[in-house]
């Protein structure tokens, strides 16, 4: 789909679930950028406070060039869409009063600083609710505004993901961890509980008509997201395949790797009736899940893979998933941004380059379908500082010569 386009006109006259609100966000790189692009994408008005020269995740690699020449990285090319920018030097005491100026006309204030920054900077908790009582500040840090013994640690998402136990969680034996085994997790998770406890803040305000901090810290999201490492351990299981009780592994097909999943009983005998071996059900050797795992490479994966070797991945699958067996193709970056679901659910948003590459930068789609809600549209990524101009003339009433003399005292940018 691409940007601007609308999938689901039918729903476009009911509008967005929060047209209305407004964000105003002092964010970088991916968690935080990442919850206001969802609550973009669901009709709110997301304002990005960045840094003169842009904010970090416009540095990252790989990336592209603006119409200007500068970089744009992809951390900021995928969690950014239908936002506008503003720069603001907030280690300038004009520039601070610019943000308090600012932060009464939105409904949230959002920030994804070290614990403790903003405080240092005059626009913490306090300071933001001094001026605007009914706002909906919204804090994400590694680990979060209080109690914490690690507050002062610089936190990316690996640095939670680790703590979280999943890294060693996975492994077998004396297998060396390997960090950030699934992208962000630790950021997208953080994102997430972030919407969801802005949007109870909202309903919170509606109903009471105060305002409140929302703290989010990146270590208790990504714990949650790992749920199984501390309620295993309890249940005394420290290791997801030390010991193994079943089978989730990857087999090879004639073009690839397809993973399965047995997980109960019945689900033994059906396999061996599609791959042949039907005797299996009665074999004692086969008669608990810890007896599959243990005969998996002399018996299971040599007799999966010898009727999977003259099939494509996905025949396999399909053969797999028809026998009630959950299965599925691992697929490459490539199959993936060709996949059928992915287009039939508007999973996959296209962005026209501006440095004269013809294909598009590829960004996944919003996942939260509504039935009364329509598919976009969206709008491109700002360039650096794009609507600065617009945006305090039009909250702040600042005329063309104020807004030169902040630009001349490298208070702003435009």
């Amino acid at each position: 789909m691409r940007l601007g386009d609308v999938a689901n006109k039918d729903a476009a006259k009911y509008g967005k679930p929060l047209d209305g609100v407004r964000v105003l966000a002092l964010e970088q790189m991916q968690a935080l950028p990442y919850a206001t692009q969802l609550l973009a994408r669901l009709g709110a008005d997301v304002v990005k406070i960045e840094a003169p020269a842009g904010e970090s995740g416009r540095g990252s690699q790989p990336g592209m060039t603006d119409p200007e020449g500068r970089f744009i990285g992809a951390t900021f090319l995928r969690n950014n869409l239908s936002k506008r920018s503003v720069t603001v030097n907030l280690k300038a005491d004009a520039g601070r009063d610019l943000v308090l100026a600012l932060a009464p006309h939105f409904d949230v204030f959002a920030e994804n600083f070290k614990s403790g920054a903003l405080d240092r900077m005059g626009l913490g908790y306090d300071a933001i609710a001094a001026v605007h009582p009914g706002v909906i500040y919204t804090s994400l840090s590694g680990f979060g505004a209080s109690g914490s013994p690690y507050a002062d640690w610089p936190a990316y998402a690996s640095i939670a993901e680790a703590m979280s136990g999943i890294y060693d969680y996975v492994l077998v034996g004396d297998e060396t961890p390997r960090p950030n085994p699934v992208g962000a997790l630790g950021d997208i998770s953080t994102g997430l509980f972030a919407t969801i406890g802005i949007l109870a803040a909202l309903r919170h305000r509606d109903a009471t008509g105060l305002g409140q901090r929302v703290d989010i810290a990146m270590y208790d999201a990504t714990v949650a997201m790992t749920d199984i490492v501390t309620n295993f351990e309890s249940l005394g299981k420290h290791r997801l395949n030390e010991p193994k009780n079943a089978i989730l592994d990857p087999f090879r097909a004639a073009n690839g790797w397809f993973v399965l999943q047995l997980v109960r009983e019945h689900q033994l005998e059906r396999i061996a009736q599609l791959v042949g071996h039907p005797e299996w059900v009665d074999d004692p050797r086969l008669a608990t899940r810890e007896g599959w795992a243990a005969h998996l490479e002399d018996m299971l994966r040599p007799a999966i893979e010898t009727w999977a070797a003259s099939m494509t991945k996905m025949e396999a699958v399909e053969k797999l998933s028809a026998a009630g067996i959950a299965s599925a193709p691992i697929q490459t970056s490539k199959e993936v941004v060709a996949d059928p679901h992915l287009a039939g659910r508007h999973m996959l948003v296209e962005m026209e380059r501006t440095d004269g590459i013809d294909r598009p930068v590829v960004i996944p789609g919003n996942p939260v379908k509504l039935s009364k809600m329509a598919e976009g549209p969206e709008s491109r990524i700002p360039w650096v500082g794009e609507h600065t101009r617009a945006i305090l003339t039009d909250e702040l009433g600042l005329d063309d010569a104020a807004i030169d003399a902040l630009v001349a005292d490298g208070v702003v940018t435009d």
